[in-house]
């Protein structure tokens, strides 16, 4: 059974920073592509970030110079989120693209950004 966990979530001020880790289990192949989604309360789920196969990095506007995503293997890849604001509250997914187009999702880490 093919697993996403995520960790690192929580709440922090804004300024702050947090570090997000999604850990694979039960592939017997690598992703093409991981990435990591976000969904605010009464907003749709949208992509921050996405590392694909060949390296590649893209990221939502709002997040370009703030987060950076890294694979460090085919089975981990986290998000480094810096300069944390309040609109960047949400409960953030780890996704996963297999080679035939085939999405997986982990049970989502909340961060909440507050004073």
């Amino acid at each position: 059974q093919v697993q996403l966990a995520e960790s690192g979530g929580g709440v922090v001020q804004p300024g702050g920073s947090l570090r997000l880790s999604c850990v694979v289990s039960g592939m017997t192949y690598p992703f093409r592509d991981m990435a990591w989604y976000r969904q605010a309360p009464g907003k749709e789920r949208g992509l921050v970030a996405i590392v694909t196969n060949d390296g590649g990095k893209r990221y939502m506007d709002s997040v370009k110079g703030r987060f950076t995503i890294s694979r460090e293997d085919k089975n981990t890849v986290s998000l480094q989120m810096n300069g944390l604001k309040p609109e960047d509250t949400a409960l953030y997914y780890c996704n996963g693209i297999t080679m035939y187009g085939v999405d997986y999702w982990g049970q989502g880490t909340q961060v909440t950004v507050s004073s």
